[in-house]
């Protein structure tokens, strides 16, 4: 129990704009502060699922700036890594306007790293005399080799990094949940209902993206459809650029509020204990880093995807169903949604949270009617665990080629 807590501290952080760009970001600012001055040029290589997320999102508090190159010149000009995922938090206007200025002098250059992790930065930054590498792997903060003038001055082995995925079955997230020390759940998850609840009512009021999440709840009132509304109009905000923090899970700001908004919603709606609620929430978080575990942090495989399955699993444990309702729950949605694939961070992420969580809801209400897909059906496995291994290898090794194909298009003109 004491690796999943653990889990849930590592994991449910504090971002601010989505979590692609903002790495991006964090690695060039750290990349400066190494270099202990501002330099005269700066060059990242990155894997394709980094260029892929941070292609088209809009980065907060930047006048409506997009893309990679914004994300790594903003992060240099501000130079201080300290405040990781919210690196960019601070930005003045003269900052945009200085990296206007740079933007426009081919100060900053990227290309597409061969052969790496899906989520790989190597940020190079040079003055005239001096040059500086950080490179960033597996995890969106997670620094694993510093170079200053070809001396090696920090370097993490990738087994370290390994190391620190916990090894987990549905029954261990199930136990956790039931007996977890409520005011420690309290504690690490308070906010993710915080801050995500706000975005999402941001989003509701104002206007963003594609709008998704106000399309959903003109076309109906019903409790499901307002849950999935409230969640893409989180989306729909924070992909337009919004300058609110988000609670992340596994390094995304969609999937986690795609797990904490619905949750939140109907625990509102049937005025569920306020124990019941964050015991939810708990359940939800660590099924969907037991997925994603299996898929990869970054791929083909859209990760809210995942993230409404264990969302929907959380909503059956919320409203007080069985273990097998919940773990129903859980297969029907894996089986009946994956496939979506993941074309970047950008206004359509709000399109899929809100189809990914129609269809999650749908399979709850599968599963307490006695209605779930039975082994044997396409992909549906004997077990929940098995289930889950095979959507991730599904997405893991058979969408492999699929991620290439949709970089190779995102990326033509």
């Amino acid at each position: 129990m004491k690796d999943l807590y653990c889990m849930l501290e590592r994991e449910v952080l504090p971002a601010f704009g989505c979590t692609e760009p903002i790495a991006l970001a964090f690695a060039a600012a750290k990349a400066v502060e190494v270099l202990g001055a501002f330099p005269n040029s700066l060059h990242a290589d990155c894997s394709g699922n980094i260029i892929k997320n941070a292609k088209s999102v809009t980065i907060p508090n930047a006048g409506g700036r997009t893309g990679f190159y914004y994300s790594l010149i903003l992060g240099a000009i501000v130079g201080d890594a300290s405040k990781e995922l919210e690196v960019l938090e601070g930005l003045t206007v003269d900052d945009v306007k200085r990296a206007d200025e740079l933007f426009n002098s081919n100060f900053c250059t990227v290309s597409l790293a061969e052969g790496v992790a899906n989520l790989y930065i190597a940020v190079t930054a040079k003055t005239a005399d001096h040059e500086v590498k950080v490179t960033v792997q597996q995890k969106h903060t997670n620094i694993t080799h510093i170079e200053k003038d070809g001396e090696v001055i920090f370097d993490m082995p990738m087994e370290q990094i390994l190391a620190e995925e916990v090894q987990m079955t549905f029954d261990d997230c199930y136990e956790f949940a039931e007996n977890a020390d409520f005011n420690r759940l309290k504690e690490l998850l308070h906010r993710q209902f915080d801050y995500n609840m706000a975005i999402a009512e941001e989003g509701m009021k104002n206007s963003y993206g594609s709008n998704i999440g106000k399309l959903i709840i003109e076309e109906s009132a019903s409790i499901a459809d307002k849950a999935r509304a409230y969640a893409a109009a989180g989306s729909d905000a924070r992909m337009g650029g919004c300058s609110m923090p988000v609670m992340i899970n596994c390094g995304s700001g969609n999937q986690g509020i795609t797990l904490a908004v619905p949750i939140f919603v109907y625990a509102e709606e049937y005025n569920v204990p306020e124990e019941r609620r964050y015991r939810a929430l708990a359940l939800a978080n660590v099924l969907a880093l037991y997925i994603k575990y299996d898929i990869g942090r970054l791929s083909a495989y859209c990760g809210v995807v995942s993230a409404a399955s264990a969302t929907a699993a959380g909503i059956a444990y919320l409203m007080a169903e069985s273990k097998e309702v919940v773990w129903e729950t859980l297969s029907n949605a894996l089986v009946g949604t994956s496939g979506v694939v993941c074309d970047g961070a950008k206004a359509s992420c709000a399109m899929k949270i809100g189809m990914s969580l129609g269809n999650a809801l749908l399979s709850y209400r599968q599963a307490k009617t006695n209605n779930s897909f039975k082994n044997g059906d396409g992909i549906v496995k004997a077990n929940i665990d098995e289930t889950v291994h095979t959507v991730g290898r599904i997405a893991r090794e058979g969408m492999r080629e699929t991620d290439i194909v949709i970089l190779e298009s995102m990326i033509e003109r």
